[in-house]
């Protein structure tokens, strides 16, 4: 007998091949079983999930849910739930001088599964609030390749990569020296490092030339300046040698890092993101970004195929943070699940500058399942 199965789905997974209608069994924490719909299965629960689809559990690789000790953070386990996303990766709110607590205060008792980016600042994200904007990665004696080291190398079950956040705001007179660090610290744990682009300086092909393959750009639909576009609407020469060499771009939609004529401009340049994230915190969590549904529903309305969208925020977003069982409904992959409907009608979307774009389809959840419990749908 399995411990949950759901029944009567459109079981989804674009990247794998898998694509019927059925049910999905789990067992022992892992995926036991996919049968058609003519098939039974007999579990200690079952939920009939019919005219939804089960899709793999989703992932957003960039969102800050270090609440009650950063301004940013949101509730890890409220935005699993709005989101029907089964891991949160937090992009560098906790550095190595707090990531301890971070990971005995979040990761260790959230109900996702919570992964992170370790911030190369040592405080991490201390300083981004109403009434306060300190550059966190403009000083090196807050920048400590070493310390970022020791961290990532101590926790590698839960660390994916090395956070640094460059521009005027974040890195400013530094600019390049704080990736210079960070890149060091990625080099000595062989993992990615995630850049966050913003107001130069640094300008943005600066950034990409020194970046590796399978490492992250992040906020690639920023507006100008520093977009990935010029102001005829081509994509920049930089942006497309970067992604030959194997960097990925990442959305991180944000509050200020998307922009919808951007979008229009790079997707019919045949350059969609490599993932879509929400990069969510308590400054857009109640709009523009509210989850990642939100999120993949507006690049659907842009008219990216479902499929498309599906792998974004699943296999390509588990391969970008170097955790390839996860994103997947293959059997023995961990028993995570996204349930989810697509609803017609007429729904107002904003990007990150306040131009509105109305859509006539949108994704709710309809249930979440995380290591094999099933969670109800959304808060």
């Amino acid at each position: 007998m399995y411990d949950l199965v759901l029944t009567n789905g459109h079981v989804l997974d674009p990247p794998n091949g898998i694509d019927f209608n059925g049910h999905v069994a789990f067992k022992d924490g892992r995926v036991a079983a996919l049968v058609p719909a003519e098939c039974s299965l007999e579990g200690r629960q079952s939920v009939d999930v019919k005219g939804a689809i089960i899709a793999p559990g989703l992932i957003d690789i960039h969102t800050h849910v270090y609440w009650g000790a950063t301004y940013l953070g949101v509730e890890a386990d409220t935005v699993a739930r709005a989101g029907a996303t089964a891991t949160l990766v937090d992009a560098g709110s906790s550095g190595a001088g707090n990531f301890a607590g971070f990971r005995r205060f979040i990761i260790e008792q959230a109900r996702p599964r919570v992964l992170a980016f370790l911030n190369i600042s040592q405080p991490g994200l201390f300083n981004y609030g109403i009434n306060m904007m300190v550059e966190e990665a403009a000083d090196y004696r807050l920048l400590s390749a070493k310390a970022a080291f020791e961290i990532a190398d101590k926790n590698r079950d839960v660390i994916v990569g090395i956070k640094v956040r460059l521009g005027a705001t974040e890195s400013g007179a530094l600019a390049l020296g704080a990736l210079d660090v960070a890149l060091e610290a990625a080099d000595w744990a062989q993992l990615p490092v995630m850049a966050h682009v913003e107001l130069p300086p640094p300008r943005l092909g600066n950034i990409l030339d020194r970046l590796r393959e399978g490492d992250i750009l992040t906020h690639c639909y920023r507006p100008r300046p520093n977009a990935a576009v010029d102001g005829l609407g081509h994509v920049k020469q930089e942006v497309l040698h970067a992604r030959e060499r194997g960097v990925l771009f990442d959305l991180g939609h944000g509050r200020s890092s998307f922009n919808f004529d951007v979008a229009n401009q790079m997707l019919a340049a045949g350059f969609p993101p490599d993932v879509i994230s929400t990069d969510i915190h308590f400054g857009n969590i109640n709009g523009p970004v509210h989850n990642l549904l939100v999120t993949m529903s507006k690049f659907l309305c842009l008219g990216m195929p479902l499929p498309d969208v599906l792998t974004r925020v699943t296999s390509a977003a588990a391969r970008a943070i170097g955790r390839l069982e996860l994103g997947t409904l293959q059997i023995g992959a961990p028993a995570d699940a996204s349930i989810l409907e697509i609803e017609a009608g007429s729904f107002p979307y904003q990007d990150s500058t306040g131009e509105s774009m109305n859509g006539d389809k949108r994704l709710v959840s309809r249930g979440l399942v995380i290591g094999g419990q099933w969670i109800e749908e959304t808060v």
